[in-house]
């Protein structure tokens, strides 16, 4: 047996994998550097050597992706639509004047992570209730630098983890509010683009309200106070009392690959499916169920958003939403036909 070992074979306790940073046996890595990408390496263990007047350091050049693999029950692994995550990482990179690449570049930094960790990919029954191997592509400035402008070295880092579910109850609703005293996004700024700043400025707002019994908060548009954006780190999806699927437009609300593709699964179900700007005090009055749509968590239902003194009530079994995500999920597993191809296996020789 190679050093990377045997599929799923890690001394991992599998019935306890939480949504957290473990240990894996290490990373794909490439540099760009002269005008190219270099050669694509597995380099061992979590550590990578950073000058310390590096671009990411002082002046935040940097995008991400987030996808899964799944080691499934007829003993192959795949990777769920990595095709869309290069087409929004090069648009992330276009934004924050990062080199693009190809997608065969993409796709062999997440074969040769996801190869090099085999071991760290949950066993198939782990899969079948919620686990995965959740894939983390890292692009960023490296290049030495006080002077403000684009980076001249990158490093593209692609890194693995062994998880469970993204909340540990499952398919369970949660509380929400709606944040009205920050904005998650500028009109014509990064709303659109997976970049860390946006992450970290929602860290207190995102604080606030936990503190106040809400472990989610629903974005409104920046200019107005009016239309839904998204929420933290998801994008906001209602089932209509009709039975459509409605989902905000925003040119600063980042595209949900799930979101998505939960619509085509709608939409191949018959239902309508409608991508428009929602003027929350307007349409909440109508809405059966709520989600908050993304990779980590794929839906996770909405019992009630409050705003002020006003609390809207949701479907906390929301059915047609957990016919979605059973649906969805199936299609990652590899235990349902993929009408659309989204799935890819992975070679493991």
């Amino acid at each position: 047996m190679s050093e990377e070992g045997a599929l799923s074979s890690a001394c991992v306790d599998w019935a306890n994998l939480g949504f957290d940073v473990s240990e894996t046996r290490g990373r794909a890595q490439a540099v760009w550097k002269d005008g190219e990408w270099g050669e694509v390496k597995f380099e061992n263990g979590p550590y990578v050597q950073l000058h310390m007047f590096a671009n990411v350091l002082h002046y935040g050049q940097e995008v991400f992706e987030g996808l899964k693999a799944y080691h499934c029950k007829d003993g192959l692994v795949r990777t769920f639509n990595d095709k869309a995550n290069w087409e929004r990482i090069s648009n992330s990179s276009r934004r924050m004047m990062i080199p693009e690449m190809p997608y065969e570049f993409f796709q062999q930094m997440v074969d040769v992570a996801v190869r090099g960790n085999r071991a760290y990919i949950p066993p198939p029954e782990v899969c079948a209730s919620g686990g995965s191997l959740y894939i983390r592509p890292v692009i960023f400035g490296s290049g030495p630098q006080v002077g403000l402008h684009a980076s001249k070295e990158y490093i593209f880092l692609v890194m693995v983890l062994p998880v469970g579910p993204y909340f540990k109850d499952g398919f369970k609703a949660i509380p929400g509010e709606v944040v009205t005293d920050f904005d998650r996004a500028a009109p014509q700024g990064v709303g659109d683009v997976k970049c860390a700043g946006n992450y970290a400025a929602d860290l207190v707002p995102l604080s606030g309200h936990k503190k106040r019994g809400f472990p989610i908060g629903l974005y409104l548009d920046p200019k107005e106070k009016k239309y839904c954006e998204e929420f933290n780190a998801a994008n906001l999806v209602a089932i209509t009392k009709s039975g459509t699927y409605a989902t905000p437009e925003s040119a600063s609300i980042l595209p949900s690959i799930t979101n998505k593709c939960l619509m085509q699964i709608a939409k191949d179900r018959g239902m309508t499916a409608e991508r428009r700007p929602l003027a929350f005090k307007d349409e909440a009055e109508n809405w059966a169920e709520v989600g908050a749509i993304g990779t980590a968590a794929v839906i996770c239902p909405i019992k009630s958003l409050t705003m002020g003194e006003k609390t809207w009530a949701f479907s906390e079994e929301a059915p047609t939403l957990k016919g979605l995500y059973d649906a969805l999920t199936a299609i990652q597993r590899g235990e349902a036909e993929d009408p659309h191809g989204w799935s890819r296996v992975i070679s493991m020789d």
